[in-house]
């Protein structure tokens, strides 16, 4: 499940607008599929992540809310992306 260090995953998710930036659901909790612990991240916790949708490639961070996982996608991929609606 590693590549060169690195843990992988890939799934699908439904692209979710939050109140401050897009999220899409990730469906395992990172501390126990890669047995790593949540890092202290601009005035929350989570796991940083370097991220690939449809080709484009960015940091970001997959935190928890609501006793779920969310992979973070700032205003500036969602450009990139195309993705309309904020």
């Amino acid at each position: 499940m590693t590549k060169a260090g690195k843990r992988l995953a890939t799934f699908k998710g439904a692209l979710l607008s939050g109140h401050k930036e897009h999220a899409v659901e990730v469906p395992f909790d990172p501390s126990i599929q890669w047995k790593i612990e949540p890092q202290r991240l601009r005035g929350r916790r989570g796991h940083q992540v370097v991220a690939k949708i449809r080709r484009i490639s960015f940091e970001s961070a997959i935190v928890p809310r609501q006793k779920r996982f969310y992979l973070l996608i700032d205003d500036e991929t969602s450009g990139a992306l195309k993705i309309v609606g904020r």
